[in-house]
């Protein structure tokens, strides 16, 4: 017996304005550290423009990914798209991977290359840009969690990981700045950490990702609320397997009902359309919901 449970529109309003959100931002960011990196003679902060401007092609595949990933189940997909999103991930991922290769060859390079000192304006700049890339980190988070979108998830690391090469940038120039000549390169081994830390991100976002397309057990915490919910359901004696697949903001479960032996088939059926509504209602995150129902003392 399984029930469908469409996919709210209000959990895809709030991720596609947080997607916005990324776009807007990381396109004001990408043009005002370009520009300040250019004139202030700081590959850091260019370094840093250029992952803001691989977070942009990122983000509005976020946000294609949302959008297509909630559209309705259909007769070719009976599950939805959700599995659309961690595949959105992936490419994601791949932005990074790229960017911060290109930010650890061009710090390579320009460690090798004399070249001048940064200006002091870059740090206020960059002063600006930390704060700024924290806030949208914690805003964009705070709707990933509210939505359970694997992508937004993405997204809102590619603030920190920006955040994080901006603190470096904002060392490296203070060390260029406060030694003076000699210490050029700082600016450049800041931007050549960067790098690496943004590697070290991709881990933690492919991670996730994978397990939801390897329908992997991770979900522990959703399994016991739905042992709990179950048995609130008048005639639901206690539960016994139950599996959980994530596909974009929807957890899909599979699950086995106790119930009394003698129960009719009829009573049974409509037994377990009770127990989906009462789970749908509790648990909103809950997509398609198969019940199996078994006499309670007969377990397979």
């Amino acid at each position: 017996m399984m029930g469908v449970n469409m996919a709210e529109a209000t959990n895809e309003q709030i991720a596609i304005k947080a997607t916005y959100f990324s776009i807007i931002g990381n396109t004001s960011l990408a043009l005002i550290k370009g520009a300040a990196g250019i004139f202030g003679n700081s590959y850091a902060l260019i370094a840093d423009a250029i992952e803001s401007t691989a977070d942009i092609f990122s983000s509005v595949l976020v946000l294609f990914g949302i959008k297509y990933s909630n559209r309705p189940a259909d007769e070719n997909h009976p599950y939805g798209h959700g599995r659309a999103e961690p595949l959105i991930t992936f490419l994601v991922v791949g932005f990074l991977i790229t960017s911060a290769t290109i930010i650890a060859y061009e710090s390579i390079e320009n460690i090798q290359t004399p070249h001048g000192l940064p200006k002091p304006f870059t740090l206020f700049i960059l002063g600006a840009i930390i704060i700024w890339k924290e806030i949208s980190f914690r805003l964009v988070m705070k709707r990933s969690k509210e939505t359970n979108s694997s992508s937004l998830k993405a997204d809102a690391w590619h603030h920190r990981s920006d955040a994080i090469t901006s603190v470096a940038a904002f060392i490296g120039i203070s060390v260029a700045l406060i030694m003076g000549k000699g210490y050029e390169a700082a600016d450049d081994w800041s931007a050549l950490f960067a790098a690496g830390f943004i590697l070290y991100n991709c881990y933690h976002i492919f991670r996730p990702a994978l397990g939801e397309i390897m329908d992997e057990n991770m979900y522990e915490d959703i399994i016991e609320e739905i042992r709990k919910v179950a048995i609130t359901v008048q005639g639901i004696l206690g539960t016994e397997k139950c599996f959980i697949r994530k596909s974009g903001m929807k957890y899909h479960v599979d699950l086995h009902a106790l119930v009394d032996g003698s129960l009719s088939v009829t009573d049974g059926h409509e037994l377990a359309h009770k127990l989906q509504d009462t789970l749908h209602q509790d648990i909103p995150e809950l997509g398609n919901i198969l019940i199996h129902i078994e006499p309670a003392g007969h377990r397979h």
